[in-house]
């Protein structure tokens, strides 16, 4: 699988990490074409240039706010990020993906200030330059494909920092909150490396490893550069390469049984699970006593995200009781996105192998049902087609 190494020495922000990702092979103008699909598209520009720091070749990216922008916007609620996501075009899974970021931010931020995570009002991510930055990484992860990231230690830095509610000592309270538990450093340095939004990246996204991973085989290497001139190189060093290690971490199965709920939940339910790192959602028919039809929710979750996943249970359905089961094995298919060209536009499709052979291949719904609204034809022609095109490529 496509896995990235994120190499902290100097921090982490989120335009070091765009600039790495581009650096790594993702073209501008193909990150430019998408976050149009923001509807942003008038407050900002984006400025892409290559730079060095203490003689490393680097790309430091800058989002340049229109005069007739300037502060406008600057205050966003959980809910505007959110409804800035859904009415923009973007895919699915970059949607969750940059939403996943936004929540871990929020939760930070909320829990500092004495707030429920929807009711935060961001200051620094709410900002244009931040949603970019946040967007675009989703964005730039979805084109390498990328589905491991690793994070070595991170250098915080020092000193103090100027927020919107002052000067806060360095990490400040919410970049403190989202780091608890990750393995940090001062350094020597007197200066903010660690952003709200560089550490709502490794929150959300990140793996830690103190070093490359065994198993990782790097393909190349991309260097984002950072604002402040530093005695150190002040870059983030990004591995991109395949991860054929194991994947140590314990998973779990929480189920429900609910009898009592609107059904019109269980969507609004699954995109939040989702989001917070939920790795499969479902629901299945059921009937309880007294003969009373119900759905039996599962949802399948890595052992550190069980917290907020029970959390989003209990908060959004009807249910006072849950069961946390171990998974004692899970076996994965390799699997790769293959793009095809097909006469209605691209699709990616998702080929899996086992013990070497193909044994599925799979059209993304989400670019069909794109192809098909625009092109205006049946969903299933675009399906068709694709299947044609990738079945002719692997004979």
């Amino acid at each position: 699988m496509k896995a990235l190494y994120l190499d902290c020495f100097a921090g982490i922000s989120g335009n070091m990490f765009l600039g790495s990702l581009l650096q790594a092979g993702v073209p501008v103008a193909y990150l430019e074409k998408e976050l149009k699909k923001l509807h942003l598209a008038d407050e900002f520009a984006l400025q892409v240039s290559e730079t060095e720091r203490n003689g490393i070749h680097a790309l430091y990216v800058d989002v340049q706010l229109h005069t007739h922008a300037e502060g406008h916007h600057v205050h966003r609620h959980m809910a505007d990020i959110r409804e800035l996501l859904e009415k923009s075009s973007l895919s699915m899974a970059v949607k969750q993906q940059a939403l996943a970021i936004f929540m871990e931010i929020a939760k930070a931020e909320g829990k500092v200030h004495g707030k429920p995570a929807e009711a935060v009002a961001f200051h620094e991510v709410g900002a244009v330059d931040s949603i970019v930055d946040i967007v675009g990484a989703a964005i730039c992860l979805d084109y390498l494909e990328v589905e491991r990231i690793f994070v070595s230690r991170l250098n915080v830095g020092g000193g103090f920092v100027q927020c919107a509610h002052g000067l806060l000592p360095v990490p400040a309270p919410a970049v403190a909150e989202l780091l608890v538990g990750w393995q940090t450093t001062k350094g020597t340095e007197e200066k903010e490396l660690v952003t709200p939004t560089g550490a709502g990246i490794v929150r959300a996204l990140g793996l830690y490893s103190e070093s490359l991973p065994e198993g990782f085989v790097t393909e190349c290497i991309g260097y984002g550069a950072g604002s402040h001139e530093l005695a150190i190189p002040n870059v983030l060093r990004v591995y991109l390469g395949e991860y054929n290690g194991t994947f140590d971490s314990k998973r779990i199965i929480i189920e429900a049984n609910i009898d009592d709920m609107n059904p019109q939940i269980y969507g609004y339910l699954y995109e939040k699970l989702l989001a917070a790192g939920a790795l499969d959602v479902w629901t299945t028919p059921i009937f309880m006593k007294k003969n009373r039809p119900a759905q039996m929710l599962s949802v399948l979750a890595d052992e550190e995200k069980k917290n907020v996943c029970v959390g989003i249970i209990f908060a959004e359905t009807t249910s006072i009781g849950l069961r946390i089961m171990p998974v004692g094995q899970r076996l994965e298919a390799s699997r790769h996105i293959a793009k095809v060209e097909t006469k209605y536009g691209v699709v990616n499709c998702k080929v899996s192998a086992w013990e070497g052979k193909i044994c599925s291949v799979s059209p993304e719904y989400e670019d069909c049902k794109a192809l098909a609204v625009e092109k205006q034809v049946p969903l299933k022609n675009v399906q068709q087609e694709a299947m044609k095109v990738i079945d002719e490529r692997l004979g």
